[in-house]
């Protein structure tokens, strides 16, 4: 108790006296001092009774004070538990257990029946802009209708989808203002629509590229993802879409972490927050090809297709579907050369008619929006080259001609030269090459088969796929990069391809510097190549034995992108004719791919001598009679000894260069000598050793 009180008495001083009795002293002779008055020790209890009494009080209210801080903090600890509980349970938090983003709030749960009311009238709204697919516009709208009938939860897709048909059918069309109708009519909150061009995607070495583009395209803000160009996709990746299908999920081989919205490999690095799988955020994935699912089928597996919900394929337009879209694209046309040329155009209905028949029976537009664009271009070309006044009147007269205020033009004719060179003026200049008859003949013989299938088409017969793949063989300087040159134009000249353009490349261009480099490198050159012919000079140099693993790479590439383009690509590959034949058995599908290998044969000394005067004549010279005879020896001399390398073509360059140069220097002392006169003494015709 004392020590109780002695704390008690601290605690009302402010120290740390000790109060206790004093001691007594001992007695001495002298008489003791009187002792403190009563009154004064009253005084002393009373105060120390009242600051105990204040001590207790101030002890009571700070113990009522904690009692409440106590209760306070109970009650938000109880709070922020409850907090984090259902933190835990919110889709972010859940996307990031399962591996997916919580960059972006999961769709939340639809409900059976929710937003339905908003396809109301789709199908007769989407008619008036659509033609002719009107079977197609009615399961399109039901396979983006269906999760709203039938109910959809979690990050599955909403649904999955094929849509497929002939190409200039309307696919492409519909999808895309289907999507913007359900936008308008408040069913989505976006009408935005992704495109995944999965031919970006043709080997393993772009996995992180397919991966961090697939996760863009499921986090962004589109409703609807579309997969295109599925038959150029590395078949790894295929699987991963097939899982999303057919899952709703699908695990990520290495570890990936989120960067700035960004998927990012983490490699070996210890991560808390690494994303494990792809989901498709309850997206619409809509699969976009021309051919059907059991094709489909065959690269993705018969559980994917299985787990389609729709299959929505176009049919052939009709007549009537026809016409109504080349009535639109006329208004388009006449538009467009108001707007950008000042022309009124007159007679347009002619156009209609002439779009129309350019289509035969195929039931595709393709072929006149073809038509279309080069009426503009030919409009374009004559304002660039004329003063027309404004308004300038132009009216089609039908057959492709139409009367320029008072001139009557051709419209092709007024195309750029070499834009779109004609048919006969490909043939006339393969005609003037010197010698190569057999070449020739295979080279136009290619117009009658093409001319046949074009007729099959037209009348809606089903055609053969001829492959045009060509080997040219032979040594340097027969000709082999003019004919390929000459080969594009014509068979741009005969609609087998679109552009017409030759892509000359060898070895450096098509293989990489270091692992991974040379598939995207040889799938850039191809695509440049689109619509035209690549031509491979000195191909066998791809091909340096098993373990050129580079050179192996893009052949295999090669061989896919001829096969993913074989509507649009014509590949030439060019070498010497042993080694080319060591080079097919480079990869097994190469040689089949290759069924028209042409030889070109050395030229005999009249040819060549035939191409020196042209040579001479082109540069402005002439040449001696004199030098005729001795030439035509020396070239005979040197085609027998070193064709392989030194003859051919390169071998009158060079000696035109050669005399060329010794030519100057005659004349260089000599004021009357004739400038443009080629002598026997000018040409140095001594045997290579």
């Amino acid at each position: 108790m004392k020590n109780d009180m002695d704390d008690l008495l601290n605690s009302v001083f402010g120290s740390r006296r000790t109060f206790s009795a004093p001691k007594p002293k001992a007695e001495t002779p002298k008489k003791a001092k009187s002792a403190r008055p009563a009154a004064s020790a009253e005084d002393s209890m009373d105060a120390i009774q009242r600051a105990v009494a204040e001590n207790q009080r101030i002890l009571t209210e700070k113990a009522r004070q904690q009692s409440r801080d106590i209760a306070a903090l109970n009650e938000s600890a109880i709070a922020d538990i409850e907090r984090i509980s259902r933190e835990l349970q919110s889709p972010a938090v859940q996307n990031l257990a399962t591996g997916t983003s919580a960059a972006r709030e999961a769709p939340k749960p639809m409900a059976a029946g929710r937003g339905a009311e908003g396809f109301s009238g789709a199908v007769q709204a989407l008619e008036q802009k659509v033609f002719g697919q009107e079977a197609f516009l009615k399961s399109l709208v039901i396979a983006f209708k269906r999760p709203y009938v039938m109910g959809h939860e979690g990050e599955r897709a909403r649904n999955a989808m094929l849509v497929c048909g002939a190409p200039c059918t309307g696919r492409r069309l519909a999808l895309r203002e289907t999507v913007r109708f359900l936008k308008d009519s408040g069913v989505f909150a976006s009408a935005d629509t992704a495109w995944v061009d999965l031919a970006l995607y043709p080997s393993p070495s772009q996995e992180k590229l397919f991966l961090q583009d697939l996760y863009a395209a499921l986090a962004g803000d589109a409703e609807v993802v579309v997969f295109d160009h599925y038959e150029a996709c590395h078949s790894g990746f295929l699987n991963v879409l097939s899982e999303l299908v057919t899952e709703g999920k699908s695990p990520l081989q290495s570890r990936y972490v989120l960067q700035n919205g960004r998927l990012i490999d983490a490699g070996g690095a210890l991560v808390s927050d690494a994303v494990s799988a792809l989901t498709p955020r309850g997206k619409y994935l809509v699969f976009f090809s021309e051919r059907g699912a059991q094709a489909l089928a065959g690269r993705f597996g018969r559980p994917f297709v299985q787990a389609l919900g729709d299959v929505c394929e176009t049919q052939p337009l009709g007549e009537e579907a026809l016409r109504r879209i080349a009535s639109s694209q006329e208004e388009a046309l006449c538009a467009r050369a108001r707007r950008s040329l000042a022309f009124e155009l007159k007679e347009t209905s002619l156009l209609i008619s002439e779009a129309v028949a350019s289509c035969g029976k195929t039931g595709s537009c393709r072929a006149f929006l073809d038509f279309f664009e080069t009426v503009y271009r030919a409009l374009a070309q004559y304002k660039l080259e004329n003063d027309c006044p404004a308004p300038f009147s132009v009216t089609f007269l039908g057959g492709g001609r139409a009367a320029f205020g008072a001139k009557e033009l051709s419209l092709t004719s007024l195309l750029p030269d070499g834009a779109d060179q004609s048919l006969a003026s490909v043939k006339a200049e393969l005609e003037q090459l010197i010698g190569l008859s057999e070449v020739k003949q295979y080279v136009l013989g290619l117009e009658d088969n093409l001319r046949m299938q074009q007729r099959r088409s037209a009348e809606g017969l089903k055609t053969s796929d001829v492959s045009m793949h060509m080997i040219f063989t032979g040594n340097p300087g027969t000709g082999k990069t003019t004919v390929a040159r000459l080969v594009s134009q014509y068979l741009k000249a005969l609609g087998a391809l679109s552009g017409g353009q030759l892509v000359e490349v060898t070895r450096a261009d098509l293989v990489g510097r270091y692992v991974g480099h040379t598939a995207p490198l040889t799938t850039q050159v191809i695509k440049s190549a689109l619509g035209g012919v690549l031509f491979i000079d000195e191909a066998y140099s791809l091909y340096r034995g098993r373990d050129d693993n580079f050179g192996l790479e893009a052949i295999d590439t090669l061989v896919k992108g001829m096969e993913d383009y074989r509507d649009d690509l014509v590949v030439i590959l060019a070498g010497y004719t042993r080694e080319m034949e060591e080079f097919l058995t480079s990869n097994s599908g190469l040689k089949s791919r290759f069924p028209n290998i042409i030889e070109f044969p050395d030229y005999t000394a009249d040819e060549l001598l035939a191409i020196l005067e042209l040579q001479t004549k082109s540069r402005g010279y002439r040449l001696d009679e004199r030098c005729r005879e001795p030439l035509r020896a020396y070239f005979g001399a040197v085609q027998s000894l070193h064709a392989r390398d030194a003859g051919n073509g390169r071998l009158v360059r060079n000696k035109l260069e050669e005399a060329v140069l010794a030519q100057a220097r005659r004349c260089a002392s000599d004021e009357h000598a004739d400038l443009s006169l080629l002598v026997p003494e000018d040409f140095d015709l001594t045997l290579p050793s």
